[in-house]
Parts: structure tokens; sequence; C-alpha cells
């Protein structure tokens, strides 16, 4: 009787619904990632891409907002609040910015829901949707405001100075880690409204804080490279994309995505079973 007992607990401990490791609101929030990071790695070319440019747009509204009050007012901080506007539009109109896929995707890999060819589809596709969709939008704001153009000339000059340096490294890490955390704030729930909290908090942290997103970062100095008199080139832009883009996956992969999936060892091996 006593090792039938045992059997059984040992199937109920092994269950998809028990909380396995001990905080069933982690065991939640980890399904949730899961669900969402599948339909991500699977979705087809062609809403892959549209949803790539659509973030891109949606972020260069968010730029549009930063440039016009850090023009009226010269404050960084006022403008990286207003910037926030961008991931509220990326929140609520469901498009998706590059590293915003530092945390569903990856955690439906691990849980063998999906393929690191399909992750890295994922992210290669998504971050050439964004800058296609923000050059363009970079290029009307140039075109539509040319009040605002020794402001881009500025702030893309700012990032383009960073160079390839620890320094600029470290802004790049805790972009990385500023977006996925705030990913992972917005997943722990199901209410838009709890969720719109993160999105104004983290987008003001970015922005204002200056850290070094690489995509935020490209929008601004194709502003400045789209007004004529930028100090720098295209080689030199590409150069700060790559160097960001690394730190950015070092701080959203490394510092939250996989040190929060070590918190549920029990739910990770669950899924793996099931996948297998």
């Amino acid at each position: 009787m006593a090792r039938t007992g045992d059997a059984h607990q040992g199937d109920t401990d092994s269950g998809r619904g028990s909380p396995s490791d001990g905080e069933p609101e982690l065991d939640d929030a980890f399904d949730r990632l899961v669900s969402e990071g599948e339909i991500r790695l699977h979705r087809p070319w062609p809403t892959l891409i549209v949803t790539g440019l659509l973030g891109g747009i949606d972020v260069g509204t968010g730029v549009l907002a930063y440039l016009l009050v850090e023009h009226y007012t010269g404050s960084t901080l006022l403008a990286g609040a207003a910037f926030s506007i961008g991931f509220v539009a990326l929140l609520l109109a469901r498009s998706e910015l590059f590293t915003e896929n530092f945390l569903v995707p990856v955690t439906a890999v691990v849980g063998r829901h999906g393929s690191l060819r399909a992750l890295a589809r994922l992210w290669v596709v998504t971050l050439a949707g964004n800058l296609v969709g923000g050059f363009l939008v970079a290029w009307l704001i140039v075109r539509a405001f040319p009040s605002l153009r020794p402001t881009a000339l500025t702030a893309g000059e700012h990032y383009a100075a960073l160079g390839v340096t620890l320094t600029s490294f470290a802004l790049a890490v805790l972009a990385g880690m500023v977006i996925t955390l705030m990913t992972r704030m917005q997943h722990a729930t199901d209410s838009i409204g709890v969720q719109l909290v993160p999105a104004l908090l983290f987008g003001a942290l970015l922005a204002g804080g200056q850290l070094f997103h690489c995509v935020l970062d490209s929008i601004l100095m194709f502003a400045a490279l789209h007004t004529g008199r930028a100090p720098f080139g295209y080689l030199d832009w590409l150069g700060a994309l790559g160097w960001s883009a690394l730190g950015n996956l070092v701080g959203g992969v490394g510092l939250v995505a996989f040190l929060r999936l070590a918190r549920v060892p029990g739910r990770v091996a669950d899924e793996r079973a099931k996948a297998s």
C-alpha cells in the first residue's frame, strides 16, 4: 500500500497542473510565456514581416514624441517619458520589438516547443522589420518637422559617439535587461491596464536614461542621417547596431531570461517531457 501511495504521489507531482516549483504564480506565468512563444516561433513569413514593420513604426511614433518634447523643453527625462507612447502602441497594437523576443520565444525553445532555427528566423526578421519601419518614420519626421532636425542631429550623434567601448556595452546590456524585465512583468497578468504600467515606466527609463538599445538608437541615428548633416555614416550606424544588439542580447537573455527560467526548473522539465 505504501508503494502504491508513493507512486500516486509521484504522478501528481509530475503533472502539468501541479505547482512543481512551489510557486503557482510562477507556473502560470511560465505557461503564458510558452504558449505565446510557440505562436511567435511558428508565425508564417508574411505575418512575421508585417509584425516587425509595425513594431518599427510604433517605436518611431515614440521617437517623434521624444524629439518634440526634447526640442521644446530641453529635458531628456521628460522626452523619455513622452517616448513611452511608443511602448504603449507596441502593447495595444500587438506589434513587436526585436528585444521583446528575448524572453517569450526563448522560454518556448527551452521548453522544446520550438527550434533554435525558428528563434533565429524570428530575431532576424523582426529586427530587420523594426529597422525598415523605423527608417521610414525617421524620414517622415525629418521632412514633416524641419524644426526638429537640430534635435534629431544631436540625439543621433550621441549614440554614434558612444563607439565600441565597455561603457557603451554596459549601456546596451542594461537596455536588454530593462526591456526583457518589462516583458516578464507584462506576462505576469492578463490585465491590459496593469500591463500598461511597465510599458510606461520602462519606456521612460530606456529613453530618458539614454540606454543603448539597437532599435531605438538606430531610429534616432536614421533621423540624424536624414538631415544630411550627420558627422557619421551608415557604416558607423552598422557598427553601433551590431555592438548594441550584442549587449541587448546578453542583458535580455543572460541576465533575465535564463535566470528567470532557473526559478522554475520543474516546469521546464514538465514541458520538455511533454514535447518528447
